[in-house]
């Protein structure tokens, strides 16, 4: 599927920078029985509900004719969001000494807040984006840097703070 996640993001991406958005991502996903096609777009003031609407109209066209789909499927296309996914090392970057969200496919252990007293299993954390590269994602926790391996990763978001 990120075949064609690529395919449909090289098709879109000049009409959506020529509307004034960035296009941020694709994910096309089966979901129970239906297949979506997710497309996020951006901008610094925001994404609007007509910003969405303008978008799906420019591109439905361009994906019918390219016929990269062949079974049926939703087209959404939204904004990526406050706690955005972040997927490719683009993303990654602009995120840089943030705080972000890591799930892994598995439990790490880790020494509690006492330090030393004992380990916990934990599969998500949560740090500063410090460094990254193809391999591993650097976090810093508290007063520690943590490496985790990028395989080991299910998926990475922007934390934000609702306080």
């Amino acid at each position: 599927m990120a075949n064609i996640e690529t395919k449909v993001a090289e098709l879109l991406k000049s009409t959506i920078e020529n509307l004034g958005y960035k296009l941020y991502d694709v994910i096309y996903e089966k979901e129970a029985q239906d297949y979506y096609l997710r497309v996020f777009i951006d901008q610094k003031e925001g994404i609007s509900l007509n910003d969405c609407e303008k978008v799906n109209n420019a591109i439905s066209d361009l994906l019918d004719e390219a016929n990269y789909i062949k079974e049926a499927y939703f087209l959404e296309v939204s904004s990526p969001g406050i706690e955005r996914l972040l997927r490719k090392d683009e993303h990654l970057q602009e995120v840089l000494n943030q705080e972000i969200i890591l799930n892994l496919y598995k439990p790490i252990e880790m020494l509690n807040e006492q330090n030393h007293k004992k380990n916990v299993s934990k599969k998500q954390l949560i740090g500063i984006l410090k460094e990254f590269n193809e391999e591993k994602i650097v976090l810093k926790i508290e007063e520690s840097k943590i490496t985790i391996q990028r395989k080991d990763i299910s998926n990475m978001k922007l934390k934000y703070n609702w306080d």
